[in-house]
């Protein structure tokens, strides 16, 4: 759990040092680091998902290796849609919001109205969530950690630190509230470490790859403001991908 709980001390510190220093940041230059790290997350996805779609290609499933990516990802959108992944996040989202509302630190300065107090912890939660929930790296780092080896979840823990500080400009406190999800996501895997991880074949952690790296695209896309995707509700896509390639991989 070594790792798990690195990984969840860099978030609370990059979201404690965008806080800090947001204010000091005038609006254009929040925006275009805000930008900058949607950029840089496009960029991070799309190497991830052509990458793992290449190396699932050289397996058993080969030319129809994309057809693992696309039905994994409309499959897994539909079940998400109907179970309503992104509803139950900005649900607890809003929960969250209530039980901080008193509290200074999730209120700074004139955000202090309701409406966009919540908008910012709600989307912040969320957002921030996803993007260190989602990939390879979160399961095959939460993996090696539960066996001893941190040193995956530790790289992780730099890059979402980072994040965390670019997010809380724009996002507020809401960032850091996304710990709860990391904490009961990387935690559960890392306790059940030695279970899975004799499942976590190479074309079973390059489907992750492909899907998760693809979901991390969507991501960016959103943060640059170019296209809202629904990637919460297509999250099932990425266990879907990993059952095919365990089976036919």
């Amino acid at each position: 759990m070594l790792g798990v709980l690195v990984n969840v001390a860099a978030i609370l510190l990059g979201t404690a040092v965008g806080l800090v220093f947001g204010g000091l940041i005038n609006e254009k230059m929040r925006e275009i680091s805000f930008r900058g790290v949607g950029l840089a997350v496009l960029v991070i996805g799309a190497s991830m998902s052509i990458g793992g779609l290449s190396a699932l290609g050289d397996s058993k499933l080969g030319e129809f290796a994309p057809l693992v990516l696309v039905g994994a990802l409309v499959v897994g959108g539909i079940l998400g849609e109907a179970i309503g992944i992104e509803r139950g996040l900005e649900r607890f989202g809003h929960f969250l919001q209530e039980k901080t509302y008193n509290i200074k630190l999730f209120a700074p300065g004139p955000a202090e109205q309701p409406d966009a107090k919540g908008h910012t912890i709600v989307e912040g939660f969320v957002t921030a969530s996803l993007l260190f929930c989602v990939g390879a790296m979160t399961i095959l780092g939460s993996i090696e950690s539960g066996l001893g080896n941190p040193s995956l979840l530790y790289l992780k823990s730099l890059l979402d630190g980072v994040a965390a500080v670019a997010l809380a400009t724009s996002f507020g406190a809401g960032v850091g509230l996304s710990v709860i999800p990391v904490l009961v996501i990387q935690g559960g895997i890392a306790l059940v470490a030695g279970t899975v991880q004799p499942f976590m074949t190479p074309p079973v952690i390059h489907a992750l790859q492909a899907v998760g790296g693809a979901l991390i695209l969507a991501i960016g896309l959103d943060l640059t403001d170019i296209k809202r995707l629904p990637y919460g509700n297509m999250l099932p896509g990425v266990l879907i991908a990993a059952l095919i390639a365990g089976f036919w991989g």
